[in-house]
């Protein structure tokens, strides 16, 4: 698992998440970070293949400039009336897939 630090993470055990990661595997090149907005390089140009990120809290997933660009949603709490989602992605054969899950709604 890889995490990096969220806009409303605080505190010391959060000063010990980086901003961004950087994940090699199965060959595939993945840039980490919490905030799209915030992205300050192009992606395509670094050598990835895959950006990840989540603070809108969106599913969503869209290939451009022939990177896929991924956002797992959110599987906390709902919010915004979004869905409660998760994401995975799938690598393989040189590769990269992005599927989005939406988690069941309960009433409480």
């Amino acid at each position: 698992m890889t995490a990096v630090r969220g806009n409303v993470d605080k505190g010391a055990w959060a000063r010990k998440l980086p901003e961004t990661a950087v994940l090699e595997l199965g060959g595939i090149s993945i840039y980490v970070l919490h905030d799209l907005a915030q992205l300050d390089l192009k992606p395509k140009a670094a050598g990835f293949s895959v950006v990840v990120s989540g603070h809108r809290h969106v599913p969503k997933q869209e290939m451009r400039d022939g990177v896929l660009y991924f956002n797992p949603g959110s599987a906390g709490p709902r919010r915004f009336k979004l869905p409660v989602s998760v994401g995975r992605l799938i690598l393989g054969d040189g590769s990269a897939r992005g599927e989005l899950l939406h988690l069941p709604l309960t009433e409480s």
